[in-house]
C-alpha cells in the first residue's frame, strides 16, 4: 500500500504506511511517529516537536565554544509514541536518543513518574458489592488522615539513595498491606528498582523529617501522595485476554481485580529539575544567545561535571522516591481492600517509569511520557525474558486500560506510549459541558478529597465549581480513544496486547 493512500494529518508530516509517519526537519534528525490513521495528531504538538529538534543546532553551537569534548554532541534519533500531544515545551510521548549530552527538560519536572500494576486474588463481583463502603474507606485512607506512613530518617535516606531495595532492607518495616514477597518483587518486577546514589544531601530536610533520632519514625504529608493532574490509583478487573499464554504467566485471569497506580516524584522531582536549570542558566557561555526553544543541555565536558553531578544526585534521589511513592500508594489500596473486601494478596506485575533517562556511556535515551517496551533481548535473564517487557497503557478516566508486551522496536528506541494521550488541552477541557460531566459521574465512581454527594458540599458553590473544573480536565472527552492507540502500537510492531482492563473505581488527588 503506498504512502499516498493515506491522508496526511498535518502537512508537515509524511505518512509512510498505516502505522508510521516521519517528521522532516532542517536538522536532519531521524524523527518518526508511531500512529495509525485513526489516531489524531494535533498541529500544536507537531510545532512543538519541530521546536524541540532545534536543540540539534544548540548542541552544535555549544560544542563550538566548549573545548576538550570527547565526542560530538547530537540527537541521534527522535521517536514519538501514539499518545503524542503538546506538552510545556516538549511534547508528551517523546523519546530522544542523545550522544555526549543530557537534556534535563526532555525528562521534565515529574522525574520517574510511572505506572505500577498489581494483580490481586479478589474477584470483580465481590468488590462491586462493596463499592459504597470501599469508597468511604478509601477517602479516609487517602485524604482524611488515614494515610500514616511512618519512616525513620534511615529509611528515608535508604529510599533516596538505593530505591525500593534500600527501603525494604533498612529498619523494621511494619506498614499495613506489606507482604514478604514485596522485597523480592522490587528486584525483578520493577524497571530500574533503584539506581544507587552516593548522597541524599539535596533532600536533607525530608530525610530528617520530624524525628530527632535516626531510628525514630515520623510521618509527613509527602510520601504516599497521589499528586494532581492525570495521576490516580485505580481498581480495575481483567475484562478480556488477548494473549492467553502471556496473560496466564502474568496472573491476568478474567475477572481478577488489579490495582493500577500512576504517580511520580511530586515536589522532589520539581526541585531536581530546578537544580539543573539554575546551574545551566548560571553557566551559560557569555556571548552565546539562549536557545529559542528554551532547552538548555549539559554537555559531557569536564567544566560542567560538578554541576551535572549535583543534578544527577538530586535526579537519582527523586527517581528513587517515586518508586517508593507508588509502592506506598499500592499499599494504601491494599489496606482498603483488606478492610472491606477481604485480603487481596496482591502481587506486583510490573512497575515502569515514563519520565526518565537511561545512560549507557556517552549515550542517553530520554523519555518524556514514554515507557520502556523492551523485547526478549532487553529482558534476558529475568522473569519476562520469554514474553518481552510488560507495557502498562491506561486509558482515560472511566475507559479501558491495557497491558501489552514489548518487542524492543528500534524505531521507537524500545519505547511505547504511557497512555491514550490528550485530545483537548486542560484549559479547554475545563470549560466542557456540565451535562456530560453529570452523565459520566452517574456511570462511574471517582473518589476525591471532596465527596460531591455530601449535602454540605452543595452549600459551597465555589468549592463545587473548582472541583468540577478539575475533574473536567481529566474527563474522557479530553483524551484520545485508547483502542486506536493500542492498535497503533500493535500494528507498528512496538508492543502486543496481553489483556484489557476495565475500571471499577478511581482515586484522584
Amino acid at each position: 500500500m503506498s504512502a499516498s493512500t493515506f491522508a496526511r494529518q498535518d502537512h508537515r508530516l509524511v505518512r509512510r504506511d498505516e502505522h508510521w509517519l516521519t517528521l522532516p526537519n532542517p536538522h536532519g534528525v531521524p524523527a518518526e511517529i508511531c500512529a495509525g490513521t485513526d489516531v489524531p495528531l494535533e498541529p500544536a504538538a507537531v510545532t512543538e516537536a519541530l521546536g524541540l529538534l532545534e536543540t540539534a543546532r544548540t548542541l552544535e553551537r555549544l560544542a563550538e565554544v566548549t573545548p576538550g569534548l570527547a565526542g560530538t554532541p547530537r540527537i541521534a534519533r527522535a521517536a514519538f509514541t501514539p499518545d503524542f500531544h503538546k506538552g510545556a515545551g516538549i511534547p508528551i510521548g517523546t523519546v530522544l536518543d542523545v550522544e555526549h549530552a543530557l537534556l534535563p527538560q526532555a525528562v521534565g519536572n515529574d522525574v520517574n513518574c510511572g505506572m505500577r500494576l498489581e494483580v490481586t486474588t479478589l474477584d470483580a463481583g465481590r468488590v462491586r458489592d462493596r463499592l459504597d463502603a470501599l469508597e468511604r474507606r478509601l477517602r479516609h485512607l487517602f485524604f482524611e488522615g488515614g494515610r500514616r506512613i511512618a519512616l525513620t530518617p534511615l529509611q528515608r535516606e535508604a529510599l533516596l539513595r538505593d530505591g525500593l531495595p534500600g527501603l525494604l532492607t533498612t529498619g523494621s518495616a511494619r506498614w499495613p498491606g506489606l507482604r514478604p514477597h514485596d522485597a523480592d518483587d522490587c528486584l525483578d518486577r520493577v524497571h530500574c528498582a533503584g539506581a544507587p546514589v552516593p548522597t541524599a544531601e539535596a533532600f536533607a530536610d525530608w530525610v530528617g523529617g520530624a524525628s530527632g533520632s535516626p531510628d525514630e519514625p515520623s510521618h509527613d504529608g509527602v510520601i504516599g501522595g497521589i499528586g494532581g493532574g492525570n495521576h490516580f490509583v485505580e481498581l480495575q478487573y481483567v475484562a478480556r485476554v488477548h494473549d492467553a499464554a502471556a496473560a496466564h504467566a502474568w496472573g491476568l485471569v478474567p475477572g481478577a481485580v488489579v490495582v493500577m497506580v500512576h504517580s511520580g516524584s511530586l515536589s522532589l522531582g520539581h526541585r531536581a529539575n530546578a537544580t539543573a536549570l539554575d546551574r545551566l542558566r548560571a553557566r551559560w557561555p557569555k556571548g552565546l544567545p539562549r536557545p529559542r526553544n528554551g532547552v538548555l543541555p549539559f554537555l559531557l565536558d569536564e567544566r560542567s561535571e560538578p554541576d551535572r553531578r549535583r543534578y544527577l544526585e538530586a535526579f537519582g534521589n527523586a527517581a528513587n522516591f517515586a518508586l517508593g511513592n507508588r509502592f506506598f500508594l499500592a499499599l494504601t489500596m491494599r489496606a482498603g481492600l483488606a478492610a472491606e473486601c477481604g485480603e487481596p494478596d496482591a502481587r506486583t506485575l510490573y512497575d515502569a517509569p515514563h519520565n526518565l533517562f537511561w545512560r549507557d556511556g556517552d549515550r542517553a535515551v530520554h523519555r518524556k511520557g514514554a515507557t520502556p517496551a523492551g523485547g526478549h533481548a532487553e529482558m534476558a535473564g529475568g522473569p519476562y525474558a520469554m514474553w518481552g517487557e510488560p507495557v502498562i497503557v491506561p486509558g482515560s478516566m472511566g475507559a479501558s486500560s491495557f497491558v501489552l508486551r514489548g518487542h524492543g522496536a528500534a524505531r521507537t528506541v524500545a519505547s511505547a506510549c504511557h497512555g491514550a494521550g490528550r485530545r483537548v488541552p486542560r484549559g479547554a477541557a475545563a470549560r466542557g459541558g456540565d451535562a456530560e460531566l453529570d452523565a459520566f459521574l452517574r456511570e462511574f465512581r471517582v473518589v476525591t478529597p471532596l465527596d460531591h454527594r455530601d449535602p454540605r458540599a452543595a452549600r459551597r458553590p465555589d468549592v463545587m465549581a473548582a472541583w468540577r473544573r478539575d475533574l473536567k480536565q481529566e474527563a474522557p472527552w479530553a483524551y484520545k480513544d485508547i483502542g486506536p492507540v493500542v492498535s497503533g502500537l500493535h500494528g507498528g510492531g512496538v508492543a502486543s496486547p496481553v489483556a484489557e482492563l476495565r475500571p471499577l473505581l478511581t482515586v484522584k488527588g
